[in-house]
């Protein structure tokens, strides 16, 4: 089911692409299309526990289409992971000493479609806000302890389809080149139900490259 979400996201750009392409301008720039690729960041929460902080990559294609001077819109498909990590000390009553921590590791693939609305402050200076629709591939939970070693298993405890508001900003460092930033908010609950609520924030940092 997972796999057809991706399929799915980039049948939708792909047609978005092609009925952009098909019909006559009707502004002085035309839709532009590229790359792009950088550093994620989450914070993930768990009821009042801040989890510490897990990085990792994104990668993917964009689309925007510019409205007048000011505004455009963009589209995106990315690839990337969410998640955190947070331990608990093992405590067993009667027992003296440490017996370590039990370590927990969330770990959240998922294909991501940030759709934005941009504002063009200068020329090669924009600020954008959407929603980027974030559909899980996989949801990994990973325990370990000195004790009972290492366990990984899925985790279904994660909805499908999550949503986060961000807001972001560009330069554009040449014509072709850019680099943007976007803080996608936790606003919204990413747990199937209220027996774990968990939510989780995110920086996305990188460059890209347009070709048109």
């Amino acid at each position: 089911m997972e796999k057809n979400f991706f399929f799915a996201s980039l049948f939708a750009f792909s047609g978005f692409i092609n009925a952009q392409t098909q019909q006559p301008a009707k502004t002085e720039s035309s839709i532009s299309f590229g790359v792009k690729g950088g550093y994620s960041l989450s914070s993930m929460k768990l009821f009042d526990d801040k989890l510490d902080s897990k990085s990792y990559f994104y990668a993917g294609i964009l689309a925007e289409q510019p409205i007048s001077p000011k505004f455009g819109v963009q589209a995106e498909v990315l690839y990337t992971q969410l998640g955190g990590k947070i331990s608990y000390p093992i405590t067993i009553q009667n027992t003296q000493g440490s017996l370590g921590n039990m370590n927990y590791t969330y770990s959240l693939t998922q294909i991501q479609v940030p759709i934005s609305a941009k504002y063009y402050i200068i020329p090669n200076l924009s600020a954008s806000a959407g929603m980027n629709i974030g559909f899980n591939i996989s949801t990994k939970e990973e325990a370990s302890s000195r004790i009972t070693g290492t366990e990984k298993r899925n985790y279904d405890g994660v909805k499908t389809l999550n949503l986060f508001p961000f807001l972001g900003a560009e330069y554009k460092l040449s014509n072709k080149f850019f680099v943007d930033a976007k803080y996608n908010f936790n606003f919204i609950e990413i747990s199937k139900n209220n027996t774990l609520p968990m939510k989780v924030g995110f920086l996305q940092a990188g460059v890209g490259y347009k070709f048109k």
